[in-house]
């Protein structure tokens, strides 16, 4: 079977400038054109990721390289136990292979990914607990060649097939039991990585089954020198290993601390959904330099910054972040941007507590490209708007991946130049869909997206996706997924489903099927059965019309309920949170929080809002283990009052 094959870019080189902020010529009709390229990278390009690593392997072989808890292992330790796995598979496993991860962080996924780097073959995480049908589409559709992980997570094709035990570590607060490479040939037709490829990650497709972007190692590494030398990360430091490990976003922050000589510290992961454990968690651990989600971040934005961090750098993306940091802040803060199609961060802007205050009110904007990345806004003729003008963003550069698995789609998103329009260094832009303006001093605003493509919590999201993934269920004749946006600008979504006629189906049954099958951001909050779905003049379904509804007071399909009036504060503080982060006013004291919609995200939002309004600061893992609401609020109602007994 032949791999893909993709157009190499010609290295980007510093373009003629007319103004310090590195602005390419062209004026269009007398304005500037919108159109930035950033500097020069800071390196020759010719010091790949890997090497970085084995570099401070023989110059710092004693330093730590993974740290989690009371156990560490140096970079020499690390170094060795990487050549044990490659022992074990260089024989099935070959350069461009795709072999499929599903490790949580922790020193073994460490381990694994350096192996698999020093084999040639190309790293794709799908996480510790992908879902069993998501998992199966995944190497139904691509060549992995082998899947890593506990036995117990694989897909039964995988669970039946040859397995080989590897020897990873096996201690840290997420480490798996008995890890093996599962190896199950490939179906017919099952998409091949090029070999140059480095790392693939999945995103969501509009048909139901989620697509592949490669990414070859200098885009990365374009990348990482750009994060050395912003954050300054070297020996001695620590970052954490905070992002779940599906999303991109946990390449950059896995191989920014094996290429500088600072320790990886993986998060337990009860500490990604609540702030108030992540920030005790960065104090315990000494974290240095982190990456995390928009919507952890940005609650603690809220409240009075801790003081007595070692944290210097925080560098924040996947959604579009609206707060920006106070002056009380003592860390830089980088509002980070970039899709995984030009490998994991395109535009930055930081933010300092000197700066507070400097800018005004309103959301931050998404900063300028980093070195070695173009960006241009484009009307729908792909030719550059004069700035301050809305379009589409384009980007293009020595940080694009190498494309999509699938040739069709990866010629629809990555095309040349638009003909007259003449960037130095640039032979391909990757059409985000993204809209954006460009400031007349050269900094991006994100203004939102320009197809159906949505983001929840930070994970891009088709909602084709979503309703192909519902209309597998046999009880299921269709499926239409609305995207909503609350008042304060959360995106959530809501599906409406027509049954097959006699059949019976609830909204929470469709809700924990679905699971199996999506990422957790894109499991929807809600689910209505309706008998028909709303047609426009065109005699199309009126989506528009389905957003205002399940916007609408009372849009869950029955009028909302009050509490009950024997309710305890705690019941009444518990209810009205949940239904309104989950748009669902129907919901009772009984019901339990995942069946009806709650993710861990959700969770983490009700977390804030019960410690902001009824001044109790509950646990992720007390609220996710809690039989229904009502356990849930009693849990509040006890602290409350323990509280009020000690300050007595």
């Amino acid at each position: 079977m032949q791999p893909t094959t993709f157009p190499a870019d010609t290295p980007t080189t510093a373009p003629a400038r007319s103004a310090p902020d590195g602005v390419a010529n062209g004026l269009a009709d007398g304005a500037p054109l919108s159109v930035v390229q950033g500097a020069a990278p800071p390196g020759d390009g010719t010091a790949g990721v890997l090497a970085l690593f084995e570099t401070w392997v023989r110059r710092t072989p004693t330093a730590p390289a993974v740290i989690d808890g009371d156990h560490t292992w140096t970079y020499r330790q690390l170094d060795a136990a990487a050549d044990e796995v490659v022992t074990v598979l260089r024989d099935r496993v070959g350069a461009g292979d795709l072999v499929g991860v599903c490790l949580d962080r922790s020193a073994a996924l460490v381990v694994t990914a350096v192996a698999i780097a020093r084999i040639g073959a190309v790293y794709l995480p799908l996480g510790p607990r992908p879902g069993e049908r998501r998992l199966g589409a995944v190497t139904e559709d691509l060549d992995v060649v082998c899947l890593i992980g506990d036995a117990a997570v694989l897909p039964p094709r995988h669970r039946a097939a040859e397995h080989i035990r590897l020897p990873l570590p096996g201690e840290g607060a997420n480490a798996a039991g008995a890890v093996v490479a599962a190896f199950a040939p490939p179906p017919p037709g099952a998409l091949r990585a090029p070999r140059e490829a480095f790392y693939a990650v999945l995103t969501s497709g509009s048909t139901g089954r989620p697509k592949a972007v490669v990414v070859a190692e200098p885009a990365l590494g374009t990348v990482l020198d750009w994060y050395r030398a912003e954050t300054g990360l070297a020996p001695g430091d620590r970052q954490s290993l905070l992002i779940g490990v599906a999303f991109d976003p946990h390449l950059l922050e896995l191989w920014a601390g094996l290429t500088s000589g600072a320790a990886l510290v993986p998060a337990p992961d009860d500490v990604r959904w609540d702030t108030g454990l992540l920030t005790s968690w960065w104090r315990e651990a000494a974290i240095s330099v982190a990456v995390a989600a928009t919507p952890t971040v940005e609650p603690m934005l809220e409240r009075p910054w801790p003081q007595d961090l070692v944290l210097r750098h925080l560098v924040v993306g996947g959604d579009r972040m609206r707060r920006r940091p106070g002056a009380d802040v003592t860390v830089t803060v980088h509002n980070a941007y970039g899709p995984a199609e030009a490998t994991v961060v395109t535009t930055t802007h930081a933010m300092r507590a000197a700066d507070a205050g400097a800018e005004g009110p309103g959301a931050p904007p998404i900063g300028v490209p980093l070195p070695g990345v173009t960006v241009v806004v484009t009307g729908a003729d792909g030719r550059p708007v004069a700035r301050g003008e809305e379009g589409e963003l384009r980007i293009g550069g020595s940080a694009l991946a190498l494309g999509y698995l699938d040739p069709e789609l990866t010629a629809s998103r990555f095309t040349a130049p638009a003909p007259g329009v003449v960037l130095p260094g640039v032979g391909r832009l990757y059409r985000t869909g993204d809209r954006v303006r460009m400031r007349q001093d050269g900094p991006l605003e994100f203004l939102g997206r320009l197809d159906d493509q949505v983001k929840i919590s930070g994970v891009r999201i088709e909602p084709a996706e979503v309703e192909a993934a519902l209309e597998r269920d046999p009880a299921v004749r269709g499926a239409v997924v609305t995207a909503p946006r609350t008042a304060d600008g959360r995106t959530r979504l809501v599906a409406y489903v027509r049954l097959v006629p006699g059949a019976a189906a609830s909204g929470e049954a469709l809700l924990t099927a679905v699971r199996a099958w999506l990422p957790e951001q894109a499991v929807p909050s809600a689910v209505r059965i309706v008998d028909s779905f709303p047609l426009d003049a065109n005699g199309k379904i009126d989506r528009a019309g389905l957003t205002r509804e399940a916007t609408a007071p009372g849009a869950a399909g029955a009028p909302e309920a009050g509490a009950p009036a024997s309710a305890t504060p705690g019941e009444r503080l518990v209810l009205a949170a949940v239904r309104d982060l989950l748009a669902r006013p129907t919901t009772v004291l009984s019901d339990n929080f995942t069946e009806v919609g709650g993710t861990s995200i959700v969770a983490a939002r009700l977390l804030t809002v019960i410690e902001r309004e009824g001044g109790v600061r509950l646990r992720a893992p007390e609220l996710l283990r809690q039989p229904d609401l009502r356990a849930v609020a009693a849990l509040v109602d006890r602290r409350r009052e323990a509280a009020r007994g000690a300050g007595a």
